[in-house]
């Protein structure tokens, strides 16, 4: 079976959590849950490394504001870590292009990253920390459950990605006026700041 759906759930889940992916991905390799893992993500050293900004971007993504900061630093990673697992493991099976894997993997992940960033900027116009806490858990078990799943069942992994991403982009849509009104107050603040850098030059 070609690997398509497995490309598309780990572009997925590259979106929410890069680093998770790659873990995880090399964790189920090492134990031999699949032979579509490419030997490099299996490694100790990137094993050890991607676990440890795992576990960074788990706590950062838990604190209101930071999460949206390093949602924005990782505007560019995600996708770029999507496309570049999704060729690895295209490249491991030959039943696709590697291109065409690579285009999908790093859409798909551009598109829940788009998702992921942008609820955090609907939450974070409420400063309570509680929802931020429960939105981050809840993705880091929506990604670890959906890729062991596709280990397994990788047609079905991949639908349930692509109603979960699909909910996703309805409620960012839905959330269109909380998101226009976080990125006004950052602009707000952001020359609060310049004016008051100004003011002491003066």
């Amino acid at each position: 079976m070609s690997v398509l759906p497995l490309i598309f759930t780990a572009g997925w889940a590259s979106g929410i959590n890069a680093y998770a992916v790659v873990f995880l991905l090399g964790l189920f390799g090492r134990l031999g849950w699949t032979d579509d893992v490419p030997a490099g993500l299996q490694r100790t050293d990137v094993l050890v490394a991607a676990g440890v900004l795992f576990l960074i971007e788990a706590v950062a993504d838990k604190i209101p504001y930071l999460d949206s900061f390093w949602d924005a630093v990782h505007t560019v990673v995600r996708p770029a870590s999507g496309a570049v697992v999704s060729a690895l493991i295209a490249g491991q099976d030959d039943s696709l292009p590697t291109l065409f894997a690579a285009a999908v993997g790093g859409t798909t992940a551009l598109a829940s990253h788009i998702v992921k960033a942008g609820t955090r900027m609907a939450i974070n116009t409420s400063p309570e920390p509680v929802t931020n806490i429960a939105l981050s858990t809840a993705e880091d078990l929506s990604v670890g459950s959906v890729l062991t799943l596709a280990m397994f069942f990788p047609v079905l992994a991949a639908v349930i990605a692509a109603i979960l991403l699909a909910i996703g982009l309805w409620v960012v849509y839905a959330c269109a006026s909380r998101i226009r009104r976080y990125l006004r107050r950052r602009r707000e603040r952001r020359e609060a700041r310049r004016t008051g850098e100004v003011a002491a030059l003066e």
